[in-house]
């Protein structure tokens, strides 16, 4: 069992203030869905969960199974089981897609594993995403479409496994089947119940195929909203306009 727990989170960027004060726990077998509209804050929280140096933590805790999160370096959280689907991830010229994965398994389970086994792990991952063969050998994300990026953080999540997963966005830009396929892969990864997932999102067309436990509405930098997954069938009916009045 693994908690993810976030208390008076404070981020600012280049001393303007996002996030004001985020609580929000993450336990193991729990999908929860962070909505809200554009530039509310829902991606800082993400990126500044996972250490990226963009942000600066003002005030706040962020604890995983009662070890201080910001206190460790990026690789360092992702070693003790924190996972982060970027909203939109970068090209890494001249480094194959096989490659980078066995070096992200092997930093985080701390052995090189195999070179069969991780073939195989690897050929089950990319069937089960619909992904062709010839993938493991193209450059990190160069010349992927949006579909292919995001069935690229799945395959990730699949192998490194990770306590607590935050998914920004995964269904940007996604068709109709790409999206199906990402969250028949999201679904795959919490079966077990062993794993927490925190899912970013503006639109509820993902949430007809990765059900919630909770949802949470974002608006100016902090949660202003809670529930179960009839909150998210609100928000498809009414949309954001009465939380961003609010905070106006």
């Amino acid at each position: 069992m693994s908690t993810l727990e976030i208390r008076d989170l404070r981020v600012a960027v280049e001393d303007k203030e996002i996030l004001r004060g985020v609580d929000l726990t993450v336990r193991s077998g729990e999908t929860h869905a962070l909505m809200g509209p554009n530039g509310s804050g829902k991606s800082t929280l993400a990126y500044a969960v996972a250490g990226h140096p963009k942000y600066t933590i003002t005030s706040g805790t962020v604890t995983l199974d009662g070890e201080d999160v910001l206190s460790l370096s990026v690789d360092e959280r992702a070693r003790a089981g924190l996972f982060l689907a970027m909203q939109y991830p970068v090209e890494v010229p001249g480094v194959s897609v096989s490659n980078f994965l066995r070096s992200a398994v092997t930093s985080v389970r701390g052995e090189a594993p195999k070179l069969r086994v991780f073939t195989k792990e690897l050929k089950e991952g990319m069937d089960a995403l619909s992904i062709d063969a010839s993938f493991a050998q193209r450059n990190l994300n160069e010349g992927f479409s949006g579909g292919e990026k995001k069935r690229h953080e799945i395959l990730q999540l699949e192998l490194l496994k990770p306590k607590i997963a935050i998914l920004d966005e995964t269904d940007s830009g996604l068709d109709v089947d790409a999206l199906r396929v990402v969250s028949e892969g999201v679904n795959r990864f919490t079966a077990g119940g062993e794993t927490g997932v925190l899912l970013i999102t503006h639109y509820t067309r993902i949430l007809r195929y990765v059900k919630p436990d909770f949802v949470h509405v974002f608006s100016a930098g902090r949660i202003v909203e809670e529930g179960g997954p009839e909150l998210a069938d609100r928000l498809e009916a009414e949309g954001y306009e009465r939380f961003t009045k609010a905070s106006a």
